[in-house]
């Protein structure tokens, strides 16, 4: 094979662009690996986890949110019935 015919089979071809991307997926996935694992050895100690300070995407905890805004619209509505 020449290099027409690899250039054909990689950029003009379904198969071929379909290796290519793979092959980009995989690379990446290598080096982010490998990237990881030298973060990790860099930075081994973090010190003690603070639970009460982690955020966390499934919190249960309401104390954070504001809920004035839901008693003024219940007022104004109390108060829109009245005079109707």
């Amino acid at each position: 094979m020449d290099f027409e015919q690899i250039y054909h089979f990689i950029f003009e071809t379904y198969a071929g662009m379909g290796i290519l991307i793979g092959a980009s997926l995989i690379i990446c996935i290598i080096i982010a690996a490998i990237l990881e694992i030298r973060t990790r050895k860099l930075y081994k100690d973090r010190g003690e986890k603070k639970e009460s300070d982690e955020w966390s995407l499934f919190d249960d905890d309401d104390d954070d949110e504001d809920d004035d805004d839901d008693d003024e619209d219940d007022q104004d509505d109390e108060a829109e019935a009245k005079k109707d």
